[in-house]
């Protein structure tokens, strides 16, 4: 698991790029993501070239709480949620209550929108189309949510699009169930649609390769908002390995 600390390295603000800078960062505190994005938007927010990053990762167990949620998502008390060592975190990012959890991919793009174009419905659209072909990989036919931004397949919803803008730059953004503890996602009623939460595993009935979700759903996000070159890494100079109990409940 990884947490924030230090400061950042980025491309020179004098030499321009439209590059998408990639970070496949593992398991990541939500915290420490969270702040590593307003870093990255500040940042991207003072260039005038398209330079982009994707940080992509897993959470430990949390939920979060978007403009469009409630409390009354939660069925159970705030205290049972603690009594898991799961926090319940309010978010400024569209869309409604999630559990973020192992085996579930997470992608932040922080693109600057504003030049790239795009605006924000084309934004989250954009996003549930790479959602979409990137579960047609792994042989599930996906489909739009009827009322939001996500998508479905026959066994149930299994991706979310939360987002944001600040300054002209995109963050929040995907949440895919790819081999999440599925009573764990379930804890929350987290659909608009009030469709069944799924995940590919279960779709296609065997374990689905994370990593190979992750390649995909990079290469898919980067062909949506046109960037021919990215740069991955495995790391980033902010994050600093940490260790922390994480309970899994089947």
């Amino acid at each position: 698991m990884s947490e924030l600390t230090g400061t950042t390295v980025w491309t020179s603000q004098g030499r321009a790029s439209a590059a998408l800078e990639v970070y496949l960062l593992g398991t990541v505190d939500f915290d420490a993501a969270m702040a590593l994005q307003e870093r990255l938007v500040d940042e991207i927010a003072e260039r005038s070239d398209c330079l982009g990053a994707l940080i992509v990762c897993e959470h430990p167990p949390v939920v979060t709480i978007g403009r469009e949620g409630r409390i009354t998502d939660l069925p159970l008390d705030t205290r049972d949620f603690t009594a898991r060592m799961m926090e319940v975190r309010r978010v400024n990012r569209s869309g409604g209550t999630l559990v973020h959890t192992p085996g579930q991919v997470v992608a932040y793009p922080i693109l600057p929108v504003n030049r790239l174009g795009c605006s924000f419905a084309e934004f989250r659209k954009r996003l549930q189309n790479a959602a979409i072909a990137t579960a047609a990989e792994r042989r599930v036919t996906a489909h739009p949510t009827a009322t939001s931004y996500g998508t479905i397949c026959r066994c149930g919803q299994f991706s979310w699009v939360g987002a944001a803008v600040r300054d002209g730059v995109s963050h929040h953004g995907l949440f895919m169930n790819v081999s999440p503890v599925l009573d764990t996602v379930r804890l929350v009623r987290s659909t608009a649609d009030r469709v069944k939460i799924s995940s590919l595993s279960m779709q296609r009935m065997e374990p689905v390769p994370m990593q190979k979700v992750r390649e995909a759903l990079v290469r898919h996000i980067a062909d949506q908002f046109g960037y021919e070159e990215t740069h991955p890494y495995t790391g980033h100079p902010m994050l600093k390995r940490t260790w922390r109990k994480v309970m899994q409940h089947a």
